[in-house]
């Protein structure tokens, strides 16, 4: 077979971390079967017991366009975000805590994307009272969407998806708004990728875990990341004060 390029998710996204540019790997190829009862259907395929087999000999020039990849132990941009109470939040306003953030819009319509990501936010904040590793946590929410999601739209999506109407929620799950101003220093940050056509929002997803120091402990790309996931990155940082 000649050479080609391929897509493949990588399970588990952990494994990405120990990756670089150029790096030559060995893998398993998992392939699952497709539902037959669905006509639709189309087999699910990644990449797992990822081992590295050789480096490259010093790394490939990236081009002008690409993506920043937030590593670990990187400081964090003080960004400035409008939250659902309509006050001005910055990032470094969470120094001394751990802090969850994924960005996402509240008219996200594919439960794959933003719904996964708000509903695994939603079982970290239940854990957030009984857990140790999360007494110091805080969850934030960022939208992408400043035409749309005003605080006051913020505010009924976090009751939506915490499943509560009580207020206490937002002392520990913010949701804020990037202005379109900041965006795109925070979408270069965080390779978040979002573009606008007739309407509709296409984006990717990004998920990290900031320590109490403001530094990235862990970053996520794509949504295949586990709620015991940011929990261990969380315990990682809380040792790590």
């Amino acid at each position: 077979m000649d050479s080609m390029v391929m897509t493949y998710k990588i399970k588990p996204v952990a494994a990405l971390r120990d990756l670089a540019p150029g790096d030559s790997i060995a893998a398993d190829a998992v392939v699952t079967q497709a539902d037959p009862k669905n006509p639709d259907a189309i087999p699910e395929y990644w990449l797992e017991n990822v081992k590295v087999t050789g480096h490259a000999k010093s790394p490939p020039a990236q081009s002008a366009g690409a993506l920043h990849m937030p590593g670990s132990g990187e400081e964090v941009p003080d960004f400035a975000l409008t939250n659902q109470d309509g006050k001005r939040v910055t990032l470094h306003q969470f120094q001394g805590k751990t802090v969850f953030i994924t960005f996402i819009y509240t008219r996200c319509p594919f439960a794959d994307f933003c719904p996964r990501m708000s509903g695994n936010f939603a079982e970290i904040y239940k854990q957030l009272g009984t857990n140790a590793a999360l007494a110091n946590a805080e969850l934030l929410s960022v939208s992408f969407d400043p035409e749309h999601d005003t605080p006051k739209v913020l505010r009924d999506y976090g009751f939506s998806v915490a499943h509560t109407r009580d207020a206490a929620l937002f002392k520990r799950w913010q949701f804020a708004v990037a202005s379109a101003a900041e965006l795109p220093k925070i979408e270069q940050f965080f390779a978040l990728t979002v573009t606008t056509e007739k309407g509709q929002i296409t984006h990717n997803l990004s998920t990290a875990v900031i320590g109490p120091d403001g530094k990235i402990v862990s970053w996520y790309h794509g949504g295949d990341w586990q709620v015991s996931d940011l929990i261990k990155s969380a315990t990682e940082a809380k040792a790590g004060q």
